[in-house]
């Protein structure tokens, strides 16, 4: 996946791309203030190839968004609340809903005297909202990772994270200071990203080769789990797919003096020994990285009933300068670049083979954190991600960037590319005859396209998954859907935050059937991402409830959860929580019916 290698079609792609699709945006994309809603002025003179929109002192500009108010608390410290306390209920919580929806993401970002740079940074902190009979409960408990452990034990941080390199401890000698430059930067286990479940059992988990198996009654971890005692990879993501027996797939790197290898892993769907952690897990196939020193980044990936699809985007990870990293006090952050030149390459992976497709699926650089669905229909993979035309985001999610208020918090947010659904059409049958440089695509409605222009290479363009209206809330981030049920099959609705801020500031409902949407907004309230549960005996895709953790950062230990009808997206009821609550990343409902 080099420049070289790119189609003709997609050079032209990239060298507009400031002129056409990035001005699209802009002319579509619309800003807010405080009070109203401003059309967007179009940046004029910044094109992608500009040398001075490169530059620190000059970003290229996506939006002109003036007026957001500071969000400063949402990235505060908070105490954990251990022990059950009720919740003020407004509304209705409905009583058909058993069970505790489960939270993860940072809640300490400063340990002493010592700050946290990153959002990812932070301590993890897990939450419970325990929900039955119309009423809640809730409890929070940080996770007792050697991370926090230590950092807490020595008042310092002492244990790098994704933004934060960890400086020479102060008790030891010169000589060891300098020789412990020359180390490997320990993976830390702060699994601040998500819950997930491997054979019946709960984990949090971040990117690393660490998670911790967690009570989900108590929230105390359990035991800590280490992937690399059973399969040889380096790390995991934190969104692994499971199939309807249990059967989990998930993606891991590894690094060896061949370079980096991309690695589809699998899990067995159930324990025979109640001790039972990852014991089984089998490595589906193994991906050599183009660029063996610098792999693609890669947040999640997407799952059909037959493939798994691996997005390798333009994001890179430069090993030199992570391995380099204690020498030179770089944080791992600081290893990451986005380079415009490449293609997005995306890979099938057969999951009862495990034989990867020879067929090279290219698009135009992108992207892309979290897929929305895959499926298989009359010969094509349809897959449906969040997508932006830009990969410098992870940057800017710095804990200093979510602290500004004024101007500079509105030039962070207008440095931001957006995020929109998208949905790509991959021709899975391509034969000896298969045309040339024609689009391959011929399902009703559809305006993606795939064009064969090689042998073995499929150039793709996406179809958008909105209309207009979506440009007025900032895009899309977040998204879920009926999993359980939808997940790998053909589906009608979506869910997810729309970001006219750096975090989600409305709750939306998207109908795929004339790409319709609902929102639910309220002036000053930051909806986190929304979970869909389903209501017993339902019998429509969307009969069910939405649950979504909403921050109050200009008021205090407001925080409440959400819970709206999915189906009219009407709120019901909130239930209100006497303490504060920072910002989270992903959760969970676990059924207790």
């Amino acid at each position: 996946m080099n420049g070289e290698s790119q189609s003709e079609e997609s050079i032209k792609l990239q060298s507009h791309l400031g002129e056409t699709d990035a001005s699209k945006e802009q002319d579509n994309n619309k800003g807010f203030s405080s009070k109203r809603m401003d059309t967007v002025k179009h940046q004029k003179g910044r094109s992608t190839g500009d040398k001075e929109s490169k530059s620190r002192k000059n970003p290229k500009h996506f939006t002109d968004v003036h007026g957001l108010p500071c969000i400063e608390k949402i990235v505060s410290s908070v105490e954990d609340t251990p022990e059950p306390i009720s919740t003020d209920i407004i509304g209705t919580i409905p009583n058909w809903i058993h069970g505790n929806f489960l939270r993860n993401g940072p809640g300490k970002f400063e340990i002493g005297n010592h700050r946290f740079n990153h959002w990812f940074d932070g301590m993890a902190l897990l939450h419970q909202f325990k929900i039955s009979n119309g009423q809640v409960t809730y409890k929070s408990r940080f996770l007792s990772s050697d991370s926090y452990q230590s950092n807490k034990d020595q008042n310092r941080i002492v244990m790098s994270e994704f933004g934060t390199a960890t400086m020479p401890d102060p008790c030891k000698n010169v000589f060891q200071r300098f020789l412990s430059r020359f180390e490997l930067p320990k993976p830390t286990d702060n699994a601040n990203v998500s819950f997930v479940t491997y054979k019946g059992d709960f984990y949090v988990s971040t990117e690393t080769n660490i998670m911790h198996k967690v009570d989900p009654e108590t929230l105390e971890a359990t035991q800590k789990v280490d992937w690399s005692k059973f399969i040889a990879v380096n790390g995991a993501t934190a969104h692994p797919h499971t199939e309807p027996d249990g059967t989990a797939y998930n993606m891991g790197n590894s690094y060896s003096t061949k370079g980096a290898y991309y690695n589809i892993i699998r899990v067995p769907p159930t324990k025979e020994a109640e001790e039972e952690t990852l014991e089984g897990t089998t490595l589906l196939c193994s991906i050599p990285a183009e660029d063996k020193t610098k792999p693609s980044y890669y947040h999640s990936f997407a799952m059909s009933e037959n493939y798994v699809v691996f997005i390798e985007q333009p994001i890179k990870m430069d090993l030199l300068k992570i391995v380099t990293g204690k020498l030179t006090r770089k944080s791992i952050s600081n290893c990451f670049s986005w380079n415009p030149k490449l293609n997005t390459v995306l890979h099938l992976i057969h999951k009862h083979t495990g034989k990867v497709s020879p067929i090279q699926y290219l698009a135009k650089p992108m992207s892309t954190f979290h897929q929305i669905n895959a499926y298989e229909e009359h010969g094509f993979l349809i897959i449906d991600l969040c997508a932006s035309d830009d990969g410098q985001a992870i940057a800017n999610y710095n804990i200093q960037n979510l602290r500004k208020s004024g101007e500079a918090l509105d030039e962070v947010y207008n440095t931001l590319c957006r995020v929109f659904p998208r949905r790509f059409v991959l021709p899975l049958r391509i034969e000896p005859g298969t045309p040339y440089n024609q689009n391959l695509i011929d399902l009703p409605n559809c305006t993606a396209t795939a064009v064969r222009t090689g042998k073995n290479k499929v150039f793709c363009t996406h179809e958008d998954l909105h209309g207009e209206d979506l440009h007025m809330y900032g895009g899309l981030e977040f998204p879920q859907i009926n999993y359980g049920k939808y997940n790998m099959h053909p589906y009608r609705y979506f869910y997810g935050c729309g970001f006219r801020h750096l975090v989600g500031d409305t709750l939306l409902k998207m109908d795929l059937q004339g790409k319709e949407m609902k929102v639910w907004e309220d002036p000053g309230l930051y909806p986190s991402e929304p979970v869909f549960v389903p209501c017993p005996n339902a019998t429509e895709e969307d009969d069910g409830v939405i649950l979504s953790v909403v921050i109050t950062p200009i008021k205090d230990k407001s925080t409440f959860l959400l819970v709206l009808d999915a189906k009219t997206f009407e709120e019901l009821g909130r239930a209100v929580v006497p303490v504060n609550i920072p910002y989270g990343f992903h959760g969970t409902f676990s059924s207790t019916a």
